[in-house]
């Protein structure tokens, strides 16, 4: 595996499937977005143990393409956190299904908020 992979666990691991892909035939890069805004929600839910939304993305250049079968880990950090919010840092790597190595294709970092019942900014649970 490359050295460079995050510790730990992906929060999401994925088969990369046809239905994904562009005109050219690799995967969309809409799709991976998705996939790395479903890790840091997860991730941000888990923290706060209740509903958070993303408000913004940071960053996001996709270094490599991802092809159809591959396997794509997510992996998700948080970075910082204020009153309301949460940074979220969000790696993804792909494998190719029949290879050991895997290689990093972009991240980014995610800015959710949590809300409360009526889906209003609300203190995270550590602030309050």
């Amino acid at each position: 595996m490359c050295s460079d992979r995050p510790d730990g666990e992906p929060v999401i691991r994925t088969i990369a499937m046809p239905a994904d892909t562009n005109p050219s035939g690799d995967i969309f890069g809409g799709w991976l977005m998705a996939q790395m805004d479903l890790a840091a929600g997860n991730l941000a839910a888990r923290i706060e143990r209740g509903r958070a939304a993303t408000i913004a993305v940071e960053g996001m250049t996709f270094l490599k393409p991802v092809k159809v079968g591959d396997e794509v880990s997510l992996y998700a950090d948080l970075v910082a956190t204020g009153r309301s919010s949460m940074r979220i840092h969000v790696e993804a790597w792909r494998r190719n299904r029949y290879a050991e190595d895997s290689v990093k294709v972009t991240d980014a970092t995610f800015t959710f908020v949590a809300l409360d019942g009526d889906g209003r900014p609300r203190p995270l649970a550590a602030s309050a």
